[in-house]
């Protein structure tokens, strides 16, 4: 029995302090998050002793907004949904059967210390209520800024990023990915979120503070549809 102890005890050592080296690690950034490398464009620009070059804005007649890939859009998360559902019903139903003891042969039928035999008496009655309800609310303010990856033949604007903050034994983060239309981009280079479309938005945390709000492994499986009770 000692000499099991001592085999089990070194690798339930390394599990718990892997589980709690993994819990602490600070969040990573996602590379499909990432900004362009503009590196990797085909477009280099050459100087060709013009005051124009392609590829460059002289800006001179039009508002400081993102409509090249790699330029840096802000946006302005400003979400906030409420949903609610109720239902109610209820049901009831009574029945009753009453045969009485018929005449036979002009006999009142066979008894039983003067009590039919023949005549019962049957009641039913089944009734069912219920009721449920449902509510959720969300809301997200803020602000981040992304960059253009792309441009579909539109002129929308594809664009994703992220920001990572880290905090006192914790970090947060705010990803965002989604297409944007250059007329909803203000002159002060600003779109809110709520006009993102297809967008992706994810907001969440790690270290102590998040590793703290987390079920263990043993109330998730106690919470989970395998557990039969």
């Amino acid at each position: 029995m000692i000499r099991i102890a001592k085999l089990v005890l070194p690798w339930l050592l390394i599990g718990l302090t892997s589980g709690c080296a993994a819990t602490r690690i600070a969040v990573q950034p996602d590379p499909q998050y990432a900004p362009v490398d503009l590196t990797e464009r085909r477009y280099v620009p050459e100087p060709n002793g013009s005051i124009f070059h392609a590829g460059r804005s002289v800006r001179l007649f039009e508002d400081n907004k993102a409509f090249r890939i790699g330029d840096i859009l802000s946006v302005t998360l400003s979400e906030s949904t409420a949903a609610s559902k109720s239902a109610a019903t209820s049901t009831a139903k009574d029945n009753e059967v009453d045969l009485s003891a018929s005449a036979i042969f002009g006999s009142s039928g066979p008894t039983n210390n003067g009590n039919p035999v023949l005549s019962s008496n049957l009641d039913g009655s089944r009734s069912f209520a219920g009721s449920g309800d449902s509510e959720q609310r969300n809301s997200l303010s803020g602000e981040i800024a992304v960059t253009v990856t792309d441009i579909l033949p539109s002129g929308n604007l594809v664009v994703r990023g992220e920001k990572i903050i880290g905090l006192n034994q914790g970090s947060e983060f705010i990803r965002i990915s989604g297409l944007v239309r250059p007329q909803d981009v203000s002159s002060a280079n600003v779109v809110f979120s709520r006009k993102v479309a297809n967008a992706r938005i994810y907001y969440g945390g790690g270290g102590v503070i998040a590793e703290s709000n987390t079920k263990g492994w043993l109330t998730r499986f106690f919470d989970s549809p395998l557990f039969p009770f």
